[in-house]
């Protein structure tokens, strides 16, 4: 146990004591974060040209109540009030006199201006959208673009659309326009948690404001601080036992101590990096959102389940690369086995927001008890603010637990065997015959 602890010592020397591991640990959360950050900071930044757009108003009852819909918000929402900087493009709507012979020429000439640049888009509006018969699936309003993903002209057409034609319906029975608004006035939903009682004054206290922002960020973060320190933990100790097997070093090492000790030190000193580095990032984020006065994002009361769980995840993928490396002769023998390994570890970031949208659905519960996936999905789960029962993550680590002792098994059994084997290229038939014959 002594010369495994020497071995881990150096491991960790080696990643620590090192500019990279500096600027790895610096750069990590960018990489790993980077399009959430991008987003929250670009979100912003939108285009300012003007946007010209070209109505076929097949009614003739909604194209001047759009027009003054967007004179209106050209005047007084795309200025800042206090900067009187321009923040949004303004929506310049041109009127286009329907052509009843040959509606669909007029489609093409439409579009052809788009192509060309002449217009940002046009609005079709059908003849009968006053008085509806098709069904509500029917295409009575459509916009057409070059650009499918510009949600926001959609999105602001549908109230001076709306509004027009419910004012004229009304009109057309009889009914005053303040009876309509009265009568259809309408309520958004604000999201809170649950009322609980206040543990120090035994009062009920009331329910506070729940941010989806929240919600999904602290979650997200706690996966991509897994998934991080994985890949700063595990990921290198295969290219470590490969270098010392192609060098010869292993060969020195065995002469005083066991394959099974060497590869536990190695272990061992993985473990130690990342503990390093979650530490770093934890006691980073605590200060960054004290000084934000929002530590309550912080979930403390999951950081030893995300200790826990984190040791077993790098004992558990270490073992399985460091038996790759010690079977591999050199780096493209090592890349075709990385599959096997990756997968694993990325299944949990392509379902990662199913499992926050619903935490207690049958398949986050049944994937959250896979070991491979355990450790980020249970701490993801425990991370939403809905929770999960205590005694699902304690099943979750037994299971993990064992599937390590497993893995740490197996991988001892290949790393036995081909820390000195030379020539081979490995295969996972042969793999399989180690772990099984040894």
């Amino acid at each position: 146990m002594h010369k495994s602890l020497k071995i881990a010592r150096r491991e960790y020397n080696a990643q620590v004591r090192t500019k990279g591991f500096i600027i790895g640990l610096a750069l990590a959360p960018v990489l790993a974060c980077g399009g959430l950050v991008a987003f929250l900071l670009l979100k912003d930044q939108v285009d300012l040209d003007d946007r010209r757009i070209a109505i076929v108003d097949r009614s003739g009852v909604v194209a001047e109540a759009i027009c003054d819909a967007a004179e209106e918000r050209n005047r007084e929402d795309i200025v800042h009030k206090e900067t009187k900087e321009k923040q949004a493009p303004a929506y310049l709507f041109e009127v286009v006199e329907p052509d009843s012979d040959d509606p669909a020429a007029q489609r093409l000439a439409l579009s052809d201006r788009v192509r060309a640049k002449e217009l940002y888009a046009y609005v079709e509006i059908a003849g009968d959208v006053f008085q509806p018969k098709r069904g509500p699936g029917a295409d009575y309003v459509t916009f057409h673009s070059s650009n499918p993903l510009d949600f926001d002209i959609c999105n602001w057409l549908y109230r001076p659309v709306n509004d027009r034609l419910r004012a004229l319906r009304a009109a057309d029975k009889g009914l005053a326009k303040e009876l309509i608004d009265e009568i259809t006035i309408s309520f958004g939903i604000r999201s809170f948690g649950l009322v609980s009682i206040d543990k120090e004054t035994g009062k009920v206290k009331d329910a506070e404001r729940t941010s989806e922002l929240e919600a999904i960020f602290v979650p997200f973060g706690m996966m991509m601080l897994l998934f991080m320190m994985i890949m700063m933990g595990a990921m290198p100790l295969l290219g470590s036992v490969l270098e010392e097997k192609t060098q010869r070093i292993a060969e020195v090492l065995l002469g005083s101590i066991s394959p099974f000790g060497m590869m536990a030190g190695k272990l061992l000193g993985g473990v130690a990096v990342s503990l390093t580095s979650v530490t770093v990032y934890i006691v980073a984020a605590s200060v960054v959102l004290g000084m934000m006065d929002a530590t309550a994002m912080v979930p403390f009361h999951i950081l030893p389940w995300l200790l826990v769980f984190l040791v077993s995840a790098i004992l558990m993928y270490g073992a399985i690369l460091s038996g790759i490396g010690s079977a591999c002769n050199e780096q493209s023998e090592a890349q075709s086995l990385m599959p096997f390994v990756m997968i694993p570890i990325l299944i949990p970031m392509f379902v990662w927001f199913a499992v926050v949208k619903d935490p207690m659905s049958t398949f986050s519960t049944a994937m959250s008890f896979v070991p491979p996936f355990t450790p980020v999905l249970m701490t993801l789960r425990m991370a939403t603010p809905a929770g999960i029962p205590w005694w699902q993550p304690v099943l979750g680590l037994a299971g993990v637990i064992l599937f390590t002792i497993f893995c740490i098994w197996a991988g001892g059994r290949i790393f036995r065997v081909g820390i000195l084997m030379q020539g081979n290229p490995p295969k996972i038939g042969t793999l399989v015959r180690w772990v099984i014959k040894g």
